[in-house]
Parts: C-alpha cells; structure tokens; sequence
C-alpha cells in the first residue's frame, strides 16, 4: 500500500475536532493563516507527489525505517517480548525530525520564507533548524529560559545549524511559555513566515498534521511486528507530554480492537504534591494554544506550572486526540514520577546497553504494569511495542546531578 493509501486510511477530525477537542482558538488576525495551511495540508495529504518527496528524505537522509528491536534481556527479566520502535537512531536523534520534514517540504510548496519553532527539550528545536539548514531558510527557535540551561547542548547544536535561539525568560520559562511567544512571533510576521509546532497541540490543523507526519512510526511498527512476531502487539506503550510521539505510534493501532495502548504522563515529584506534569491524570478540560483538551490549572483556574524531570514532558496541555482517546477509553494514560525515570532508564542502560531520553524513560517506566495487567486476562501475551522516542546525551547533565544527589 503507498503512503498516500495508507494517510488515506487515518481519521480526519470533523470541523477540526476529535469528539469536543480540538478547534481554533486563536486570533482574529491568525485565522487567515490557519486557513491557508489547512487549504495546503488537505492538498498536500492526497499528493503522492508530496509523500514521494517526504519518504524520500525520510529514507535517505533521516535513515528511515528506524529499527523495531526485540530487547531479549529485558524481555526475559519481565516476561514479556519487548520491542522497542528505535526513533532515537534517526538523524537528530529523537522522531521529531519524521514532522520537521513534512512541514518543512509543505512550507515551501506554500512558499514560505522563514521558519519559527518552539521547543524543551530542543529535539524539536534541532530537527527544525536541521530542516532548515537542509533548505536553505532562515530559522529562528523560542526555548523557556530553564530549558535553555537544562539543555544547553540541543541550544548550541541549533546553534550550530544556523538557528537563532531565544530564551523565554517570561512565566515558568518553559514550553508553554516559548510557545506562547512562537504565537506572537507568528502573529507579527504571518505573511512570509511558516510556524513548525512540534506536537499534536495547537489550533486546527496542526494535531491533525502533525499526527498524519509522525503515523509514519506507527506504520513501519505494524509491518515490522508482523514480520518479527508473526502478530500485531499485545499493546503499544509511549510517553505523552503534548503527545506527537504517542499520537504516531498509536494511531496506526486504534481500529485494532485487541491492541491495547497505553500513554504516560510525566508525574514529576507524584500528582499529589502539585509539582507533575500529567495533565490527563489531573487536569480538566480548557483552552490553551488554540486547541480544547484538558490543561492543568491552579485554584484561581488559571494554567498551572508543569513540572518534570524531562524538559519535554513539561507541558501543562496535552494533544486534543488524546484527550479524545482518554474520554473514551481506547487508550489508558498512566503516570510516572522523576525517580521512577530516572530508574528505568538505568535499567535500560544495563540491560540493553541503550542510553534513552528521560522523556522516553517514562514509557519504560511503565512495562512491568502493562506487562503484568495483560498477563491476568491472557497467560500468553503478545509482544509489547515500546515507542523508543529520543536518546539521552542531551539528558546527561541532569541524570548525573541526580545520581550524584541519590
């Protein structure tokens, strides 16, 4: 099946929205070009054309299909077969460059002439301004000022690549707050400049898209499980901040009834202490960055502070189709806290000899529940999938203060 039949196949959210999630919130002054790139994107999405050029830089110079690799120790210690979706292999090292380069090819079929970002944990941020580089355009990047210092490598890699980097030192001086000023950038510069937002947040289309985008891991996961396991998998496991790994990896599985799927949310310092990012487990339902979903929010009800040990689960939304999932019931959202990470990424480190990201660490965290939930209903279980979203160097720094600290 070609991969305009295969996009095809994937749910296109009904005016905007999955269930009562999702929409366009946003500026009068944006909506013009909200417009235009929905117009572009419903074009380029039943273009075989557009996904000839996209698989083409996806496997030439991202390396794609990343690798599905069957972890036989730590299947062993759990019980289970294990199988990780490897996106940390990708060029860039993390599955956000799968989006960057869909967006970046769209951008120029609309001609834009500048792209802008916001990013915590700055994969985002280096694979936009990779993209960038690779097309010639100007790039400019919006980071919270703690990211900044936390990630001080992915800052000088983007740097490196051309990119100009501005720290947010407003609010928490994280995510939310970068991509509050990539809005205003946007807002400003809206006639010449594309803006390339890295998860499944923001106004219509941008969960839509950037779902499309990152469904390539998912359709590789389902082809490679088939092939290694003779089966689909028992159940797909992925860590959730605004949830584009997770949306990728999932999607795919969602008409496959006997496929369970499980997100994990950030549970920094635990849910109750305040101080966690898991806005699934602990949110309501708001507005934030154009888009209905549940959002965390303090006694006043205004937008809460995140926290995680992962700059890139620290996020106090989360991608409305998830929240649509959530409401549901198709996928079950569990937490974990910064010790738990910080524990299984250890494991996997000595396990498997894989230095994950702190971020994906929280989906490795959660194996033994998953495995042992399956076990009570099936003595047999299926292989598990485990979306492997990033490598750790750029975690290196904040592991080995912990560790010294523990």
């Amino acid at each position: 099946m070609s991969t305009v039949d295969e996009i095809a196949a994937l749910p296109i959210p009904e005016r905007g929205r999955f269930g009562e999630f999702g929409g366009q919130y946003v500026a009068e002054t944006l909506m013009p070009a909200i417009t235009e790139l929905e117009a572009a994107w419903r074009v380029a999405r039943g273009d075989a054309k557009y996904w000839d050029e996209v698989d083409g830089l996806l496997a030439d110079y991202v390396g794609r299909p990343s690798r599905l690799y069957h972890a036989k120790r730590l299947s062993a210690d759990i019980g289970a077969a294990i199988y990780f979706k490897r996106e940390d292999l990708n060029h860039t090292g993390a599955h956000k460059i799968n989006n960057c380069i869909g967006q970046a090819v769209l951008a120029r079929r609309m001609r834009k002439k500048r792209l802008i970002a916001e990013t915590g944990a700055g994969q985002h941020g280096v694979a936009t301004a990779t993209v960038a580089a690779l097309f010639g355009l100007p790039c400019e990047i919006y980071m919270g000022a703690e990211d900044v210092v936390r990630q001080a490598l992915n800052v000088e890699r983007m740097r490196l690549l051309g990119a100009t980097v501005h720290a947010v030192e407003s609010g928490t001086r994280t995510l939310k707050d970068a991509m509050n000023e990539a809005l205003r950038d946007w807002v400003t510069n809206v006639g010449d400049t594309f803006y390339l937002i890295g998860s499944v947040a923001g106004p219509h289309p941008y969960p839509w898209m950037v779902r499309d985008l990152q469904s390539v891991i998912g359709r590789e996961a389902r082809t490679q499980i088939l092939a290694a396991a003779g089966r689909l998998p028992a159940a797909c496991i992925a860590c959730v901040g605004g949830g584009s790994n997770a949306g990728g990896l999932f999607a795919p599985f969602v008409e496959d009834a006997a496929v369970a799927l499980y997100g994990v949310e950030a549970a920094g310092e635990g849910i109750g202490t305040g101080r966690h990012a898991a806005t699934l487990a602990a949110g309501r339902v708001g507005v934030l960055h154009g888009s209905k979903s549940y959002v965390l929010v303090d006694r006043d009800g205004q937008i809460a502070h995140a926290h995680s040990i992962s700059a890139g689960l620290d996020y106090p939304g989360v991608g409305p189709e998830h929240a649509a999932w959530k409401q549901s019931g198709r996928v079950r959202y569990l937490a974990r806290t910064d010790n738990d990470a910080l524990e299984a990424l250890e494991r996997l480190a000595r396990s498997e000899g894989i230095l994950c990201a702190l971020e994906t660490a929280h989906a490795v965290a959660a194996i033994d529940e998953v495995a042992k939930h399956l076990l009570l209903s099936a003595p047999n279980i299926g292989p598990i999938i485990v979306g492997l979203s990033g490598r750790g160097d750029k975690d290196m720094t904040t592991v080995a203060q912990r560790r010294g600290a523990r």
